[in-house]
């Protein structure tokens, strides 16, 4: 048997009780994405998206072809780490540190010392590609690191692949990871490399990599510990640390993502394939370019028949979401918004799975599925 996870980043389903307190109450990713472009999520739709509580744009399907929901975040937070973290059975007693004004200049101070460089650019909440426009001929003359943040919890370091190579700018993130402990701790650091020439630079997403923290023991580890394979695909890994893994599998885009995913799902194995599509939130969400995110919707849509029919008889396919990040909102950041849940398996089709108190509902249903124990938080479905 496989559990075959696929997480739509930042397809958020309408904000949340609490979304006031992160400033964005009103914010609604899928609804106001399909109201500003008339976008069609047939197959989405027919699983049962629209009959989803709080769904208002989409139709209801009479007899849906999965089991059907949506869940609350309890972490407190709306970034990528907060988000997968709980997916994994792990509640925060405290949220990531954030940095609204930029980072300390005594840890720039220090950090810059470490890595041998003689100076920093920007330093504070920014675009990841106005940070590269506005700074990128100015980091191409000095070769100075162009660091930034955001409203999650991140340091980002951007640099030119022609003047940085590749493997320094990753060792100056092994330097900031090393040091962003403590108080300063952040969740993930994120290496940002870039090429093209002024006027025109553009980011290698396929080139990143992310540091995260060490998470604690959660349900990757129960699945890895009993005999399952667990694999990675995407970003996942590094998220997680690379902790409980049996496999990493490499992917950039979306549909580069499905199709490792695919591949996976015909190999004869029984255990979790964990794949995260970043393009709705890297390329549109935090650019605010509601026709590029319903395109890539409408993309993972076109795409959602050939999912299906690689599922074995005896496997599940869970497709959610880890956050929001609603393209005709206010400011560039993730908006505070319930996951999605959408459940395709054996028992599955019809159940409306109503609003669910946590994330971590998929640890505990993961566990169950696989006979495990699991003595973390979460309600198996």
């Amino acid at each position: 048997m496989k559990i075959v996870c696929i997480v739509l980043d930042s397809v958020g389903l309408g904000y949340l009780p609490d979304a006031m307190d992160f400033g964005d109450e009103g914010a609604d990713t899928l609804d106001h994405t399909v109201l500003k472009t008339g976008l069609e999520l047939p197959h989405l739709s027919a699983l049962g998206l629209g009959n989803v509580p709080g769904v208002s744009t989409l139709p209801l399907a009479e007899h849906p072809k999965a089991a059907f929901g949506r869940m609350r975040e309890v972490n407190p937070g709306k970034d990528t780490s907060t988000g997968h973290w709980e997916f994994v059975g792990i509640h925060l007693h405290h949220a990531f540190q954030v940095f609204p004004q930029g980072y300390p200049q005594e840890f720039l101070e220090a950090y810059v010392q470490r890595i041998g460089v003689g100076g920093w650019l920007l330093n504070r909440p920014y675009s990841g590609t106005e940070a590269i426009r506005d700074y990128g001929e100015e980091h191409l003359r000095t070769g100075f690191p162009i660091v930034y943040t955001s409203a999650d919890s991140v340091f980002q370091v951007a640099a030119h692949t022609g003047k940085v190579p590749l493997e320094t700018l990753y060792d100056w993130c092994k330097v900031a990871r090393e040091m962003l402990i403590g108080p300063l701790a952040c969740a993930r650091v994120i290496a940002r490399p870039f090429e093209g020439e002024p006027g025109s630079f553009y980011r290698r997403e396929d080139l990143r990599h992310d540091y995260a923290l060490e998470p604690p023991r959660n349900v990757l580890d129960v699945i890895k510990e009993g005999g399952l394979e667990v694999v990675g695909v995407g970003k996942i890994p590094d998220v997680y640390a690379h902790r409980g893994f049996t496999r990493e599998v490499k992917s950039g885009s979306n549909p580069e993502g499905i199709e490792r995913t695919l591949e996976l799902m015909r190999e004869a194995f029984s255990g979790l394939v964990f794949t995260n599509l970043v393009d709705f939130d890297a390329k549109y969400g935090h650019r605010r370019n509601a026709e590029g995110y319903a395109q890539a919707l409408a993309e993972f849509d076109s795409r959602l028949p050939e999912l299906l029919a690689a599922l074995g008889p005896e496997d599940y396919l869970f497709i959610i979401s880890d956050h929001g990040n609603d393209p005709t909102y206010r400011g560039t950041d993730h908006t505070r918004e319930y996951g999605m849940l959408l459940v395709v398996g054996p028992g599955m089709a019809g159940r409306n799975l109503g609003t669910r108190a946590t994330f971590a509902d998929l640890a505990a249903t993961w566990a169950q599925r696989f006979g495990l124990n699991w003595d973390g938080p979460g309600t198996a479905i």
